[in-house]
């Protein structure tokens, strides 16, 4: 399976679609609460992955 570039966020875009800072977002990928890959040295998080966040983040606060 490969993951189109599009689809894969930079730090920065995540906290920005968030609206969170770099140290939550990180916390969330150390916790494994927001899933995140590895390219090289740098971070990369699935769009996917922001979405099944929110949708988690959803369901929690119902």
């Amino acid at each position: 399976m490969t993951i189109a570039t599009a689809e894969l966020l930079t730090v920065p875009e995540v906290m920005e679609r968030l609206k969170l800072g770099r140290s939550t977002v990180y916390d969330l990928i150390r916790s494994r609460r927001l899933v995140s890959i590895t390219v090289g040295r740098s971070r990369r998080v699935p769009i996917d992955a922001v979405r099944d966040f929110i949708d988690h983040q959803i369901e929690e606060a119902a």
